[in-house]
């Protein structure tokens, strides 16, 4: 087999500008491959960590009511603990479940606030600054300030709507809403933080203001429109889910609460998933098209080298030989294609896994229900190089036993005619 090998090797210099562009198809299919599986991992495992962190946690727990009407945010129907238990014995209920490691809890409400132009429609996150902070990337997209802290009538919004609203850090605006009686009020809030988040909700239509103020202004002590409940990581959400709803059917709240997987609560996280699965079909088919040049090369070599075959079968070297000869000639390329290939692919998603790819000028037009964010950050990791690098030199190789076996059913005598 050594001694084939070493033929095989030295062939690849008989015609070195043919060998040359074979493996460069190789290299640039690869390479495609590591860039597009690093890009297609880092867009989904993005989208699923801003999705549990700004919208559903790993279980998102709501009125079944207030599911129904989420597009208004209805402040009528809370989520305010089990029969009179209130929600901080609510919260310490669920906390007591295996594999919960916290519960987030969030007032959300529809506001407005009036500049010389427009009235600008917004919506109020009140929410725990300490658990915020621990269980999102928050406090990393502040970009001047600081994040609010409780018993404080302050506010922290993005850059996006700041400048819609021609405010600055530091300035006070005033506030409208509609309480749960449905009056309208309105508070002076100092804007204290200023965020960039790349997701278009949160830059141009949310602001954070502590929970407990949340509370006080809309009229809703000890009540909130969520809880989410957060896992050491998304796998164990099966597990959990379960158990939260015996909870509630021991308390008497099940008909009351609705509990939701993370992917119940979005339409477009289930589709993306299936699309990681058909994206794997496509980087074989990626690899399928640089096969076909050495699959033609390997032919023209064949051709070629008809009266050489025809040659070394009558001095004795069996089918099988040369049939072994030309896939590791092939196999050779295969591997050096795509090791070079998966190298360039890796050093590729390296960079732009620190630069990221900006997206904002395509996502101007999507709904703020969206959350994605405009500067994709693609993967680099070496079980992605890896994988690529294995798949070219398989598919490669493979590839190459159509040319070998038409060589190796050459017959000496006709061969060498």
């Amino acid at each position: 087999m050594s001694f084939l090998a070493k033929i095989a090797f030295k062939n690849l210099f008989r015609h070195k500008l043919r060998t040359i562009v074979s493996i460069m198809a190789i290299v640039f299919a690869v390479m495609i491959v590591v860039f597009a599986r690093g890009y297609i991992v880092g867009l989904i495992d993005s989208t699923f960590a801003d999705h549990i962190q700004y919208n559903s946690g790993h279980i998102k727990i709501v009125a079944q009511e207030y599911q129904q009407q989420e597009r208004i945010l209805p402040l009528i129907y809370p989520v305010d603990g089990f029969n009179g238990q209130g929600l901080n014995g609510m919260i310490e209920s669920l906390k007591e479940i295996d594999e919960v490691e916290r519960v987030v809890p969030r007032l959300k409400y529809g506001a407005m606030v009036s500049t010389e132009d427009e009235l600008v429609t917004m919506i109020g996150w009140g929410v725990d600054p300490t658990q915020e902070i621990e269980f999102t990337d928050i406090e990393d997209k502040l970009v001047k300030g600081r994040m609010v802290q409780k018993g404080q009538l302050e506010i922290v919004m993005g850059t996006a709507l700041l400048k819609k609203l021609n405010r600055q850090l530091g300035d006070k605006v005033t506030i409208l809403s509609n309480t749960a009686f449905n009056s309208l009020k309105g508070v002076t809030f100092k804007i204290v933080g200023s965020i960039e988040t790349g997701i278009k909700m949160l830059d141009e239509i949310v602001f954070y203001l502590p929970l407990d103020q949340a509370q006080d202004i809309l009229y809703m002590e000890d009540q909130v429109t969520e809880l989410l409940l957060v896992t050491e990581n998304r796998n164990l959400v099966e597990q959990v889910l379960p158990d939260v709803k015996d909870l509630l059917a021991r308390n008497g709240a099940a008909d009351r609460y609705l509990v939701l997987g993370y992917k119940e609560t979005s339409d477009l996280l289930p589709y993306m998933e299936m699309a990681k699965l058909i994206y794997n079909q496509i980087y074989i088919f990626l690899v399928l098209l640089a096969c076909i040049v050495v699959v033609n090369t390997m032919i023209m070599i064949v051709k070629e080298r008809t009266k050489e075959i025809g040659m070394m079968s009558a001095l004795g070297l069996e089918s099988k030989d040369i049939l072994w000869l030309f896939i590791i000639e092939g196999g050779i390329m295969g591997v050096i294609g795509s090791f070079f290939g998966a190298l360039f692919g890796s050093l590729l998603n390296a960079y732009l896994s620190v630069r990221g790819i900006d997206f904002s000028s395509a996502l101007t037009g999507f709904s703020s229900d969206i959350i994605i964010k405009s500067i994709i950050y693609p993967v680099s990791s070496t079980g992605n190089t890896i994988y690529a690098f294995v798949l070219g030199v398989i598919i490669v190789t493979i590839a190459c036993i159509i040319p070998a076996r038409r060589a190796a059913k050459l017959e000496p005598t006709e061969a060498m005619r």
